[in-house]
């Protein structure tokens, strides 16, 4: 039987290509982070890497940190909003189970009627958005796509809990994906292991509640008069975590480099998720990646911010010099499900 449906005429391959970041003004050193918890800057430091990170004020919000990233993002790729088909949106932090934060996000920036989705994949959520946006473009539903990995993880910080009080921190990274001539995002090696979901994961579900019930009975009208939200925590069992991401994710950054064709010495930059410093330094070293590789580090000033923190970092380096366009850069995202993604690029 012959179809009748016509093949897709997209472009022939994708590419990144503009990326912005956004940064909350408030800087929080260790010492205020010490306030709450029994260590101290050398245990943090030593531990995680971590000397400052950004958190959110009260207007800093999931959606104008990430319509700030987003402009960055579209004017250093030489694009109108209105040329955006698409907009994918990965964060673990914006409250809401619908409508997805995309749809507003969209319109704000001007971006006509793209279609518009939020994805849930944690410190992965970036390599994700990146592979569907690819899609798009090469399937030809979009010709540019706007993927944004934003987060307010303050939000979801437990400041007494000695082993993740220090880590998380706010901000947005954006970038714009079109269509390219040439092969400029590789392969993505992606999956997940949910038999090890409860290693990092959100203390409360959004539907549990403190009551306040009102006098008398056990009827009906004894429910509850008042409800008042419990705010979840994000919480990780540190050394099953570390061990998981030392051990198998630098496996699967050597399989998105063989998938691509590329050795550790046509490498030029290497974009981790900054989840922490030990980590990183440990697939540096696994990987045998070459002095002449430039590595993200990010980590130290900003913190984790999950989805966040791929697309910061590559501004960074762009924005300081430490990478160029052009250069092919491995990135690789792992967390929360626990889920990962990696691919080689070549940088905007």
């Amino acid at each position: 039987m012959t179809s009748k449906i016509k093949p897709s005429q997209g472009a022939p391959y994708a590419r990144i290509m503009g990326v912005g970041g956004y940064r909350p003004t408030r800087v929080v050193p260790n010492e205020e982070i010490l306030k709450h918890i029994d260590s101290s800057d050398e245990w943090i430091r030593s531990r995680s890497g971590i000397a400052t990170r950004h958190w959110a004020g009260p207007e800093e919000t999931v959606a104008t940190m990430a319509i700030e990233a987003s402009g960055k993002a579209i004017a250093d790729a030489g694009i109108t909003p209105e040329q955006i088909g698409a907009v994918i949106v990965s964060t673990v932090s914006h409250f809401k189970q619908t409508p997805a934060i995309a749809t507003e996000i969209a319109h704000r920036i001007g971006a006509g009627k793209p279609a518009a989705f939020d994805i849930s994949a944690g410190c992965a959520g970036f390599g994700y958005g990146l592979t569907l946006a690819k899609g798009l473009v090469t399937e030809g539903s979009a010709e540019h796509v706007l993927v944004i990995g934003v987060e307010r993880l303050s939000d979801l910080t437990d400041l007494e809990d000695r082993a993740t009080a220090f880590l998380f921190g706010d901000g947005a990274g954006a970038v714009i994906v079109g269509p390219a001539k040439e092969p400029a995002i590789g392969p993505t090696v992606w999956g997940s292991e949910g038999d090890k979901s409860e290693t990092i994961m959100q203390t409360l579900g959004w539907d549990v509640y403190r009551p306040t019930p009102l006098p008398g009975g056990d009827g009906p009208e004894s429910r509850p008069a008042q409800e008042e939200i419990r705010y979840p925590a994000i919480t990780q069992e540190g050394q099953a975590v570390f061990r998981w991401a030392v051990f198998e994710m630098a496996k699967v950054a050597q399989q998105a480099l063989d998938v691509a064709g590329v050795s550790p010495d046509d490498l030029d930059v290497f974009i981790p998720h900054q989840a922490n410093m030990r980590i990183i330094d440990s697939m540096v070293k696994t990987l045998k990646l070459p002095e002449s590789v430039t590595v993200a580090r990010d980590v130290e000033t900003t913190g984790n911010t999950s989805a966040a923190s791929i697309p910061l970092a590559m501004e960074r380096l762009l924005a300081t010099g430490r990478a160029k366009s052009g250069d092919t850069a491995l990135v690789i995202g792992f967390g929360a499900g626990l889920v990962y993604a990696a691919t080689v690029v070549t940088l905007p």
